[in-house]
């Protein structure tokens, strides 16, 4: 449990920083500086070597690149959790698995039941159903010790299951020109890190190695490249054939710079929303309501509901210290969406002008529900975790 403290401590100043470079950057983009901002993050960057070229705009690095590495440190906190921790019994690891179920299927169905005479917007179903991990878990970490460790890993495994599900969606519904090449070297990427790990091989630089060969060729397949973070994080041996824990030592070296590097950039790339020319028209209109409700009771009865009827059905148990009106809170806060919503509403609607006017509205939505959610989320559980200050005292 050290790391997983010091990451959230981390988080407890970083989720600070995160939240004052997301407001920076919805001031930048609704500012006379507007231009320069979104130039600045479309503006290309190159990496060749040799006769291979790599050419993305700067949010892209950020979003597949950058976000990559904090998505191998969420896949080594998982595993640890899985094999060592909390969740290293079924009823206890099956129990975000359920919660991230609910927390995609019903969002999922909100959006399709207010937009479903809206041909031009069934696309964007998908749109509400990931929760953001950096926000969510930036907002827990503002809280401190008053919330219990084992409902911050709670939250940390449902975000990067339902995350886990948003790119199979992704992968599945919207990826448009699959590199069947590119998946292949990816799947002998894979293997090579399955090998490592069968061998409790402890070298970081191997792992980093074929780990880099993985993104690159996870990134040309068309799939998103985040999930090659996750599956280099379960990779990676909790202990090797020596008896060390590279696992842990990787943990130690990427806890600040998530926290502190990553995290905020992050949040300054992608929180830029333009509101210019917004009105109550455009914001209740279906298409933002379908994603807005789609977070805020979408995520709050799936998570919720189906957290309620698997502890319910003893299909699994709350977990050690950790009451319903805490999950509750939790639930609600899952409905920052962001980041996936933003990349699948990119996706689902990018297609000439009128994409962008249709997608300028997905990110309204976007942006409403996740910002209620967070309000809502921290309130609610700022109260259901006023006893364990008073316990504290």
């Amino acid at each position: 449990m050290g790391r997983l403290l010091l990451l959230l401590k981390s988080e407890a100043a970083g989720g600070i920083l995160l939240l004052i470079f997301a407001f920076a950057a919805i001031i930048l983009a609704n500012s006379s500086l507007s231009d320069v901002y979104f130039d600045f993050l479309q503006s290309n960057v190159s990496f060749q070597f040799g006769d291979f070229a790599l050419t993305k705009p700067l949010l892209l690095w950020i979003n597949d690149g950058l976000m990559a590495v904090f998505f191998t440190l969420v896949g080594l906190e998982v595993k640890k959790e899985l094999f060592e921790g909390s969740l290293s019994s079924f009823k206890n690891a099956s129990f975000p698995a359920v919660a991230a179920i609910g927390g995609m299927v019903v969002p999922a169905l909100i959006f399709w039941f207010i937009n479903k005479d809206y041909s031009e917007y069934h696309s964007g179903w998908a749109i509400p159903m990931a929760t953001d991990i950096a926000f969510a878990v930036g907002i827990v970490a503002l809280l401190g010790t008053r919330v219990p460790l084992a409902l911050k890993i709670f939250l940390l495994a449902l975000a990067i299951i339902d995350d886990l599900g948003a790119i199979v969606v992704i992968a599945l519904f919207y990826s448009q020109d699959i590199s069947v090449q590119a998946l292949t070297i990816a799947g002998i990427a894979i293997l090579g890190l399955v090998i490592l790990n069968r061998f409790k091989v402890g070298s970081l630089c191997a792992y980093i190695f074929i780990g880099l060969i993985l993104w690159t060729s996870v990134l040309k397949s068309g799939v998103h490249a985040t999930l090659a973070g996750v599956i280099i994080g379960f990779c990676i041996p909790l202990k090797d054939k020596n008896g060390e824990r590279p696992a842990e030592e990787l943990e130690h070296i990427l806890v600040p710079w998530c926290s502190f590097m990553i995290l905020p950039v992050f949040a300054f790339a992608n929180a830029g929303v333009s509101l210019l020319g917004m009105g109550i028209e455009q914001i209740t209109s279906p298409l933002p309501m379908g994603i807005a409700l789609g977070l805020i009771i979408g995520k709050t009865i799936g998570v919720f509901g189906f957290s309620y009827l698997a502890v319910l059905f003893r299909f699994a148990s709350l977990p050690q210290g950790v009451n319903f009106k805490q999950i509750f809170a939790i639930a609600v806060l899952c409905g920052i969406g962001f980041t996936m919503s933003m990349f699948i509403a990119s996706l689902a609607f990018d297609v000439g002008t009128a994409g962008e006017t249709v997608t300028s509205l997905a990110r309204l939505g976007i942006l409403l529900g996740s910002a209620i959610s967070a309000i809502l989320g921290y309130t609610l559980l700022k109260i259901a975790t006023r006893k364990n200050v008073e316990l504290n005292h």
